[in-house]
């Protein structure tokens, strides 16, 4: 079994996926919505522990001339957090435009208004997640590129 979780990780809701046993496809599971790091953490190592992945790819916002924004810090942040709390190896996967990917493919699949944004995040985590299985995105270490 070669489970992927794939995060799409954000302020009020992180979106999650996974891969098939084999690794294959991806499947966007849910999203959590938070309000606290503990509560966060709590329900992401519950999901952790439920489908037991092998690895966890984080989606990264990659920007135009290797400038890291807040969000790229934000991100980075998270991930030494989730770190500190797993022993999974963790990589970074670019997230460019995986969140309006994931919003036109729910709209071409009729989902429209709170239904939409109540599964855009999972969408976009699986987004990822393809990007990362298909090996079109190749993971890095965002603190290489950082100023």
């Amino acid at each position: 079994m070669h489970k992927i979780l794939a995060i799409d990780y954000g302020q009020a809701r992180v979106g999650l996926a996974v891969s098939d046993p084999d690794a294959r496809f991806a499947l966007p599971h849910s999203t959590i919505a938070w309000d606290t790091r503990d509560a966060l953490f709590c329900r992401l190592l519950a999901v952790i522990e439920e489908q037991k992945p092998v690895r966890i790819v984080i989606g990264y916002p990659a920007r135009a001339g290797g400038d890291e924004g807040l969000t790229g810090r934000q991100v980075r942040k998270f991930a030494a957090r989730l770190g500190r709390r797993t022993s999974l190896p963790l990589c970074f996967a670019n997230e460019a435009h995986s969140t309006e990917e994931a919003a036109e493919r729910l709209r071409e699949a009729g989902h429209t208004g709170r239904e939409l944004l109540a599964r855009v995040d999972a969408m976009s985590a699986a987004v990822i997640l393809e990007r990362y299985l298909r090996g079109g995105e190749i993971c890095f270490d965002p603190s290489s590129s950082a100023s």
